[in-house]
């Protein structure tokens, strides 16, 4: 819980995702990361795997998108 707390407040105040990029958000990415690879064996709770859906709907939302697309 307390992961995905810090990963909402992160996306919800710099309206971006975690970056592999910079180091201090390598925790929350591979958090994430880990989480969908959880959710595709089956291995989530349903209350988990509910609130990882609101989770990667708030990543969409949020998506970098190519600017040279």
């Amino acid at each position: 819980m307390l992961k995905y707390n810090e990963v909402v407040v992160f996306i919800e105040t710099n309206h971006r995702n975690p970056s592999r990029h910079r180091l201090e958000e390598h925790d929350m990415l591979n958090w994430v990361k880990q989480q969908r690879k959880m959710k595709n064996k089956g291995e989530l709770k349903a209350e988990r795997a509910e609130m990882l859906e609101r989770l990667l709907s708030l990543c969409e939302e949020y998506k970098r998108v190519n600017q040279w697309g």
